[in-house]
């Protein structure tokens, strides 16, 4: 075993003053351990969405029905709150685990040599985000499963999923200048879909705002629309989208684009694929909670998959130092 190295007064100082500094200071981790880092910080933000979920389709939104405590009298649920208030205030302890990958994230980018700035601002804006959210979900509460509340709420889980994904994805590249792998056409082309997948993403939201599932047992107010016109409207969109990434596909085998667009866009086709059948089997079935759990996954599978071939669109090498050549001196002596 490696001895314990001596911590002197100055270090204990320092690691107060600035642990993040302290720690980079005495750890370099390897690239593959700040993979590891973000692809875990992505991975929490798809679980603490499909729980979430499970939260609001067991019917326990208001489980705990107070915020930041579990009840007015208690931080943590009781007896009387039933199962309802275990899976409530469970879901709410896994924040702190998420909060916790998001904090690995940002000390492996800190610690990361070369230091890379923009990686570690992505990790720090994923933990703005998840403040903010947990702060949404309190007040989600609080005002009683407002519908409105609830689809600003998943929107913003969405956006913590974008930004998660955008940081795995950086940890692979290096800080160079962006270059294009294919066309300006096909550039828009993308950009038209992720446009259509987040309008799909939102008009989702109003599907579950005026759908049956409320959150609660109780009388819980929902968003005034008819829910199967919604559901058709969501039904149209999503085909929209999967013929854009359909043409896509087609669009970049024309043009002869390299491997990772094509491969970025067929997993996103397939993803597509999975995710309309299971819409469709939960709308013909009277929404089982485990199929409208699983379309939560998907949702947020589809997501990362739109944004994954966008940023397959281009590449960014590492950015290498300039190594002196021989001098004219050198040069001519040696000839």
């Amino acid at each position: 075993m490696e001895p314990v190295p001596n911590v002197t007064r100055a270090d204990a100082v320092a690691a107060v003053r600035n642990p993040l500094a302290f720690i980079a200071e005495h750890w370099t981790p390897t690239n593959r351990t700040v993979r590891r880092a973000a692809l875990a910080a992505l991975v929490m933000a798809v679980v603490i969405v499909v729980t979430g979920g499970a939260v609001r389709l067991t019917g326990s939104g208001l489980g705990c029905p107070t915020w930041p405590k579990c009840t007015d009298d208690s931080l943590t649920t009781t007896s009387a709150m039933g199962v309802h208030g275990v899976i409530e205030f469970g879901n709410r302890m896994l924040t702190y685990v998420l909060c916790a990958a998001v904090g690995w994230a940002i000390i492996a980018a800190r610690s990361r040599k070369p230091y890379r700035r923009g990686l570690t601002r992505l990790g720090w804006t994923q933990f703005w985000v998840v403040m903010s959210n947990a702060v949404l979900g309190g007040i989600v509460v609080l005002v009683g499963l407002n519908p409105y509340t609830v689809a600003a709420h998943f929107l913003l889980s969405t956006a913590l999923i974008a930004v998660a994904t955008l940081m795995w994805q950086r940890t692979r590249e290096g800080d160079a200048e962006p270059r294009p792998l294919v066309g300006k056409p096909v550039q828009q082309m993308v950009w038209v879909l992720v446009a259509a997948t987040v309008l799909l993403i939102a008009l989702g939201t109003v599907v579950t705002g005026a759908g049956p599932h409320a959150g609660d047992s109780s009388e819980v107010e929902r968003i005034p629309l008819d829910w199967e016109n919604v559901t058709k409207l969501h039904s149209v969109l999503a085909w929209i989208v999967v013929t854009l990434a359909f043409a896509l596909w087609f669009v970049l085998k024309a043009v002869d684009a390299p491997k990772g667009p094509l491969d970025r866009t067929r997993d996103l086709f397939l993803i597509l694929l999975g995710q309309g059948v299971i819409g469709y089997v939960q709308y013909f079935t009277d929404l089982p909670e485990v199929l409208v759990g699983l379309h939560m996954l998907g949702s947020c599978l589809v997501w990362i998959g739109v944004l994954r071939v966008l940023l397959s669109l281009r590449e960014r090498p590492e950015i290498l130092a300039d190594v002196p050549g021989p001098s004219t001196e050198t040069t001519l002596t040696r000839a």
